[in-house]
C-alpha cells in the first residue's frame, strides 16, 4: 500500500487551506498513493471561540468536506481527512476525522476523544473543552488495503486507546495532529514510536507545521513508523508531502516476534498504605 501524508501550515482562511490541501492530495494520488492523510484541523487554525464558530459549518454544509469527497472520487483513492472543525449542534464544535472511500462516500467518522486542556508555561495554554465536545467512541475501519484505527493528536498520550484499537483488529494507527512546538520537541517521535512498538502496528501521523496566522507554532515532522518502531519517513518542518510503500506483512512479522497482544492479562490494583 502506497501512502502519502500531507504536511500543512493552515491559516485562518478556509478557502486558502482547502486549496493547499487539495493540491497536495492530488499530487499524492498522481504519485500512485492509494491512501492519503491530512493533518488535524486541515481547513482552519483559529483560537478564539467566536472566530471558530463564525467560520465553521454543520458537516453536511462544509464546503471543504464536499471538495475532499469529490477529489477522492475523481482520483479513486482512500482519503483520510485528519480532522475538520464542524458544528455539532449542541452549542459546541466537534474535532472530527473522516475516512472517505474511493467512491466519495464517507466510510467512517471519528470525534477526538481526549481534549487538550493544558498549561505549557510561558503564557502558552489551551482549553479545548471550552469550545469542543469530546467523542465517546473509538473507531476501527476495515478497507481492502488495511484496517485503520482512528485517533487525533492529544489522543496519542493515552496508550489504552491504541491497545483497544489494535485488539479490535487495527494494523495501521492514524494520528493526525497539530502538536505544539514544545511538546513536539520533547515527546512526538518517542510517543509515536512507542504506540507502533506496543501494538505491532504501522503509525501514520500527518502534522501541521510552522508559525500559523493565529500565532500558534506547531512542530511538523509528519511521521510514518513501522511496527518495529523504525521511522520510515519524516516530513521535517516544511509543508509538503511524504510518500512510502508499506508492506502490511510487517505487522504479522512484528507481532510474531513479540506477541504482546496475546499476553494481555486482566489484573486488580492493590492500594497499600502504611497501616495507620
Amino acid at each position: 500500500m502506497r501512502v502519502g501524508l500531507i504536511q500543512l501550515n493552515t491559516g485562518r482562511g478556509m478557502e486558502t487551506a482547502f486549496a493547499a490541501a487539495d493540491a497536495l492530495v492530488r499530487e499524492a494520488a498522481d504519485a500512485g498513493c492509494q491512501f492519503v492523510s491530512t493533518p488535524e484541523t486541515t481547513h482552519l487554525m483559529e483560537i478564539r471561540k467566536p472566530d471558530v464558530f463564525d467560520k465553521t459549518f454543520e458537516e453536511h454544509d462544509d464546503p471543504g468536506l464536499q471538495q475532499f469527497r469529490a477529489t477522492a472520487k475523481e482520483k479513486a483513492i482512500w482519503l483520510h481527512v485528519g480532522s475538520l472543525i464542524v458544528r455539532s449542534g449542541n452549542g459546541k464544535l466537534a474535532n472530527r476525522s473522516f475516512l472517505i472511500a474511493p467512491d466519495g462516500g464517507i466510510k467512517a467518522r471519528y470525534d477526538k476523544i481526549h481534549l487538550f486542556d493544558v498549561e505549557l508555561g510561558e503564557g502558552e495554554s489551551y482549553r479545548e473543552s471550552a469550545t469542543y465536545s469530546p467523542g465517546f467512541r473509538a473507531v476501527v475501519v476495515a478497507t481492502p488495503h488495511a484496517t485503520f484505527g482512528m485517533t487525533v493528536c492529544y489522543d496519542l498520550r493515552f496508550p489504552h486507546l491504541y491497545r483497544a484499537l489494535a485488539n479490535a483488529g487495527a494494523n495501521v494507527l492514524l494520528v493526525p495532529a497539530a502538536f505544539t512546538q514544545p511538546t513536539g520537541e520533547a515527546h512526538w517521535h518517542t510517543l509515536l514510536r512507542a504506540r507502533a512498538i506496543e501494538n505491532g502496528c504501522f503509525v501514520l501521523a500527518a502534522a501541521q507545521t510552522g508559525l500559523h496566522e493565529n500565532g500558534r507554532r506547531t512542530y511538523g515532522h509528519s511521521l510514518i513508523v513501522d511496527p518495529w518502531g523504525k521511522v520510515l519517513a519524516d516530513g521535517d518542518t516544511s509543508t509538503g508531502l511524504i510518500i512510502h510503500d508499506l508492506d502490511l506483512d510487517d505487522v504479522e512479522k512484528a507481532r510474531t516476534r513479540v506477541p504482546s497482544l496475546q499476553h494481555d492479562r486482566a489484573f486488580d490494583v492493590d492500594h497499600v498504605t502504611d497501616g495507620r
